[in-house]
Order: structure tokens, then sequence, then C-alpha cells
């Protein structure tokens, strides 16, 4: 059962930080350019079989159903086990292979192994997001972007331990994965809980932690890059990158300041409110009337439902309960008269059924917390889905083949492509929840305004890598790679604010389904087949391309995709405008309350 908190409190945070270093371990389906190509020589395989084996990397990475129903019902340590299954079990088979420990494995079943590891991802993703942002609810957007956004710069930190630390060995980038990954979720599980956030939604902490945990995942973003750059051009001895490597990993554990901080040096404000509650908590423990406990056990009964979303809502009825009737008990006190008023202003029993009575009555409008079943008939559902499966299909495309793209145009040695992308990645996904959030809550501008005007850019990236203009590989990469952040953190949050956060696992999990379809469409069926065709054209039974017509027509393909995307997602943008006004009319978002059953 999740537990209430005081605004403030540590515990919260703790878990934060511990989901940065599970998001960042799970950025596992990331990796795959870095061991793909050890795979096509140990078996034998032609591009359109690896490109579809890039397939199965994004599908697992991205096929969060199961997970998505399972987190209303279990806690998120249970999730988190999964993965950690799932990723010892898939890669542990990959390794086997690559390996040649088994040798003769069929290639279907490398397909399913590899959607058994990369599901691993969804896993993790899914038990770390859905909490933190139920733990907290007015900050989605900056909340959604980092955790996306260190996810995404687990591509990076993979890349560093697989060129610098293992020397380029995809054995033993597997054999991390396998045994690695796993620890990693199995240590830090524990610490990742639901709790009940406080009523306040400004307190003054809040904004600097976030703030302290953009900066530092800045700096590590900007120091992966740097460091691989001069990893790229200097040889540099084991002792230097022994020392390098460590600081990164220090980085890594910067989240884990601020609870520590919390610990050690508890601020005033966090004295006071917990100086201002106890007494409060005190007295309603204590109460002796019969029919307050009454209201309490039943609220209780009911929050012990398997229901988390519901859960939540009946524990901050309580928790307000708690804290309003000793002061309206005290206020009786000096005013008798006014006793039977204000026990009958503050039935709980009559305002549940109310609200019980008020969901029967109505459909949830947009901004209130909606069913499975009824977003689905929505139109704003699949406007977002349609702009965000064009968006990622489209870069998971470039993702998949970025190793073949980089050899087609020359390159020995593609690291450092999958690098930037990876970095800029990141910062989509770190810059775009954190300025859609400053603008939702300034100017009340709906989120997908980001997804238009990042599709129109990747348009532009998409038309250099066709164009084979001499410097623009690297500067066309970024720009994709800025693109493709975006659209993750923005489509999460929106999805909660539109649809509420009591099925939130379910439906963006559902959402993130236009990832593996997009890979499947647009890598799998076109990328692959046009390489093949062209690698045959040029040296019969060959698969490798070289040269700009390899991936020239996939890319002036996926620009017309990225123009469609834009554009519904700028039909999306004008229809959610007043339901942004009325979200952040007040400067912080309206969390509306669960539907009781």
């Amino acid at each position: 059962m999740a537990r209430a908190v005081t605004p403030g409190s540590r515990q919260p945070w703790l878990g934060f930080a511990a989901s940065v270093l599970v998001q960042v371990a799970g950025g596992t389906g990331y990796t795959f350019p870095l061991y793909s190509h050890s795979l096509k020589k140990a078996m034998g395989y032609k591009q359109r079989q690896i490109t579809l084996l890039g397939v199965a990397n994004d599908f697992g990475e991205n096929f969060g159903i199961i997970a998505g129903l399972l987190c209303n019902r279990f806690p998120p340590w249970s999730i988190l086990l999964v993965g950690a299954t799932c990723c010892f079990l898939g890669f542990g088979a990959l390794w086997s292979a690559v390996s040649l420990t088994f040798p003769n494995l069929h290639y279907w079943l490398l397909w399913l192994a590899l959607c058994i590891a990369t599901n691993s991802s969804a896993w993790f993703g899914t038990g770390v997001i859905v909490t933190n942002l139920r733990n907290f609810p007015h900050r989605r957007g900056t909340v959604a972007g980092i955790l996306k956004g260190y996810a995404g710069l687990g591509g990076a930190v993979y890349t560093i331990l697989y060129t610098s630390v293992l020397h380029g060995s995809s054995t033993k980038l597997l054999w991390f994965m396998t045994v690695g990954v796993p620890f990693v979720s199995l240590a830090t599980m524990f610490f990742v809980r639901p709790f009940v956030p406080p009523l306040e939604t400004n307190h003054p902490s809040e904004q600097r932690h976030f703030m302290f945990i953009q900066i530092a995942s800045f700096f590590l973003g900007i120091y992966i890059l740097v460091y691989t750059i001069v990893d790229y051009l200097l040889p540099l001895s084991d002792a230097v990158i022994s020392v390098l490597f460590g600081v990164m990993i220090l980085l890594l554990f910067a989240p884990l300041a601020i609870p520590i901080k919390m610990t050690l040096f508890p601020s005033r404000t966090e004295d006071d409110n917990t100086e201002e509650n106890e007494p409060l908590l005190a007295a309603s423990s204590s109460s002796n009337d019969p029919g307050d406990a009454q209201e309490n056990e039943q609220l209780q009964a009911a929050s012990s439902s398997n229901d988390p979303g519901r859960t939540q809502e009946i524990e901050q009825l309580v928790a307000a309960s708690q804290e309003i009737v000793p002061l309206l008990a005290a206020s009786t006190t000096n005013d008798p008269e006014n006793a039977p008023e204000i026990s009958e202003a503050f039935d709980l029993n009559a305002l549940l059924a109310e609200e019980e009575s008020g969901t029967r009555r109505r459909r949830p409008r947009r901004g209130e917390n909606f069913e499975f079943h009824q977003a689905l008939i929505k139109a704003d559902f699949w406007l977002l889905f349609m702009a965000y499966f064009l968006g990622v299909g489209s870069g998971v495309t470039v993702l998949n083949n970025l190793a073949q793209i980089g050899v087609a145009a020359g390159l020995e040695d593609t690291t450092l492509l999958l690098c930037i992308f990876s970095f800029c990645n990141f910062v989509g996904r770190i810059g775009g929840g954190s300025a859609s959030e400053y603008l939702a809550r300034s100017r009340s501008v709906s989120r997908t305004i980001w997804m238009t005007a990042t599709q129109a850019i990747m348009v532009i990236a998409f038309l250099l890598y066709a164009s084979d203009i001499n410097g623009t590989l690297y500067v066309s990469t970024g720009m994709l790679g800025v693109g493709y952040g975006v659209q993750f953190s923005v489509m999460l949050p929106t999805v909660s604010e539109i649809f509420g956060l009591k099925h939130f696992g379910l439906l963006y999990n559902f959402m993130l389904l236009g990832n593996p379809l997009g890979a499947f469409l647009f890598s799998g069926l076109l990328a692959g087949y046009l390489y093949d065709k062209e690698a045959a054209k040029q040296l019969p039974d060959s698969s490798t391309c070289l040269g700009p017509n390899c991936f020239r027509s996939t890319f002036l393909f996926l620009a017309g995709m990225c123009t469609l995307g834009s554009l519904l997602s700028s039909i999306l943008s004008t229809r959610l405008t007043s339901v942004y006004q009325n979200l952040y009319a007040a400067g912080s978002p309206r969390t509306p309350r669960a539907p009781l059953r």
C-alpha cells in the first residue's frame, strides 16, 4: 500500500534516484548496433535478416502492454524483478550465439531471444515511470523527460563501456548485459516505491531538486560526448580509461546527492512540515469519535483493493481527513452551535457516494481519468498515436541501420556516430520535457506543439541524409537524435494529462507500440529490402552496400512520413488548446480524482 508523505520528504527522491540508475541500465535497447555486426558475422546473416532482428529489438523494448496491465495490481519491485529475469534469459541466449557456445541456434529462436532481452526495458520503464509520475504528479513533463533522458543516455554509456573498457568485444558486452543489468535492478528495486503525494503543489525545494538533476544529467551527457571524441581521436592507456570511466560512474550517481543531503542536512522547511503535521496526526489518531473511526475503517478497507489508482485517491482522502478533522473539532469547541453543520459538511461517506454516482452519470472528460476502452474511442488518442508512430518509427529506422549508414558513407568506425545520436536523443528528451513543462505552466501551450516542430526538423535531417552533402552526416544524425528524443518526452506526460494517471501504465505502453510498428514497416520491410537490392546491383551475392544510393529512397520516404506526422500533431495541438488552458490555468496541473468503483 502506498504511504502518505509530507512535502519535502526524502523517500520519493531516493526512489527517483534509484529509478535513474534502473533507466540507464535498462538502455540495452540502444546497444543493438554495437553487436549486430557480430551476429551477422557469426551466423552468416544478410542485411534484411539483421534489420528483422532490429525489429525484434524494438518490439521487445516497447511491448509493455502486459507490464502496463500488471503495474496496477502488483508493487513496482515485482515489475522490476520480471524485467531482470527477461534480461538474464534473453541476453544470455544472444551471448551463447555470438560466443559460439551454441552456434547452431535457429534464426527465429534468436529473434525471440532478442525480443525477451529487450522486453526487460519495457518492464523497467513501466515500473519506474508509472511510479514516479504518481509520486510527482505536478511535475509530469520534467519527470518524464529526466527518466526517458537517462534511458536514452544509456546507449552512450554502453558505447563507452563497449569501446573503452571492453575493447570492442561484443561477447563481453552481451555477457555484461546478461549479468550486470539484472544485478542493478535487484539492488535498487526495493527503493522504487509508491507514495501518496502531498496536497501542496509548489514546495520550494522540489523545483531546486529537479533543476539539480537536470544540470547533473546535462553535464553527464557533455562528459560522455567529450570522452567519446577524445577516445576516438587519441589512444588512451588503460589507467586513463579507468579514471575517466570512474568519473562517469560518479556522475551517474549524482541524483543520490539529493536524498543524502536531505538526510544529513534537513532544511528548516522540512522540519517545520514535520512539526506541523505531527500534532494533527496525533490528534486524529487519538480521536474517540466512533463515527470518525468507522469512516476511516471504511476508507482503509476500500484502499486495500488491487487498484493503485483508486488506492492512491482513497489515501489522499484519508490524509486530508486526518489533517482537517482535528481543526474542525477545535473550531466546534469554541462554537458548539456550528458542530452539526461542520460534521455534515465533512461527511466522507457522502463524499464517496457523490463521487461514485457522478462517475456513473457521465463519461470522463479530457483531463480526467479514463478507462482503457474509453480512451480507445477518442480521436485525440489516435491522433497522438499516429503522430508518435510516424515520428519514432522514422527515427528508429535510422537507429537500427546506423552502423550500415555509416559504412555506406565511408566510415570505418561508426561508434562516434552512435554516440552523437545517443547524446542528442538525450538532449531532446531532457529539453523536450523541460521546455514543454515550462510553456504548459506559464502559457498553457499544449505539449504536442513540440512534436510538430521537431518532426519538421527531422524532415530536414532526412533530406540532408539523402543529398549526401559532405560534412552533413554528423549534423543530420544529431538533428534526428534531438527530434527522436522529443517524441518520447512529450508523449508520456500528454497521455497522463489527457487521459489521467489511473490507467497511465497501460495507455502509454499502448502508445509505445508505435515504435516497433514503425521499425517493422519502415526498417524491416522497406530499408532492409532496398539495401539488399542495391547491394546486389553493386556485387551479386554481396551483403554490403556502399554509396549514397543504399538508403536514399528510404530517407526520402521517411521525410514524407515525418511531414505527415507534423501535420497530424499540429491538428492535435489545436484540439488540445482548451484542455491545457483548463489544466494549467493556475500554473500547475489540476490532478483529477480517480473514479471510484
